[in-house]
């Protein structure tokens, strides 16, 4: 049974736009709560918000153990004192960052192939902080019928280097985890693949290395 694992950001997709942490962002999602359901809420209590937010980012503050978006803000909205669920203003919160999920050009193309070739294709991705796996799967809805098997760190409790999803992968395909084929872009899927003993592909799109590979075409010329 031929497994293979991609990551999601900076492997098959990005958002457009987007820095390494996004932090300068969370006003602007704080906002179209404000915006939407008129809240009374101080310039003082918004920055104590991004501060709280700020500290559960895992670009910011490393963690492996993963929180649910309704935990992180139920803790980043309890001192506005609103009657609005927390569901809601989650969704008005990431519908005020205006993201835009761009797929690479050459992930549906390869994806197709191995699925030609008879590879089982599950991924292995680490949400954006706060982000509801029902947000980022509206976000790559074009990519996921191509998935055998989505993990995200919600899924697995755990988020890289953590080999948690990997093993529920493993587990799932009754493969042992040595034999499965992680492709990501960062140095954490590196040392996740590396963590459970199994093969890793790095792949950098906008620089090349050795050892590493620069587009999805070059995987299928390894794996062949």
């Amino acid at each position: 049974m031929k497994i293979i694992v991609f990551d999601l950001g900076g492997t098959l997709m990005q958002y457009v736009g987007m820095p390494y942490s996004w932090v300068d962002f969370y006003y602007q999602g704080f906002d179209a709560i404000i915006q939407k359901y008129d809240c009374n809420v101080s310039k003082d209590e918004v920055e104590k918000s991004i501060h709280i937010l700020k500290d559960f980012n895992p670009r910011v503050n490393y963690r492996e153990i993963e929180y649910s978006a309704e935990h992180i803000f139920f803790n980043v909205l309890k001192h506005w004192h609103i009657d609005v669920p927390i569901t809601n203003c989650i969704e008005t919160f990431w519908s005020g960052l205006r993201l835009s999920a761009e797929i690479y050009a050459d992930t549906i193309e390869v994806l197709q192939a191995l699925k030609e070739k008879g590879y089982i294709i599950a991924t292995l991705t680490d949400l954006p902080n706060a982000m509801p796996d029902e947000v980022f799967k509206r976000d790559i809805s074009e990519l996921i019928t191509y998935f055998d098997y989505y993990v995200s760190s919600s899924v697995a409790g755990y988020r890289k280097t953590h080999i948690k999803g990997l093993q529920l992968i493993s587990d799932k395909y009754r493969v042992p985890i040595t034999e499965l084929v992680l492709v990501g872009d960062e140095e954490k899927d590196r040392k996740t693949a590396s963590n459970a003993n199994c093969k890793f592909v790095h792949i950098q799109r906008n620089e090349t290395s050795n050892g590493s590979i620069s587009n999805l075409y070059e995987l299928l010329d390894i794996l062949t």
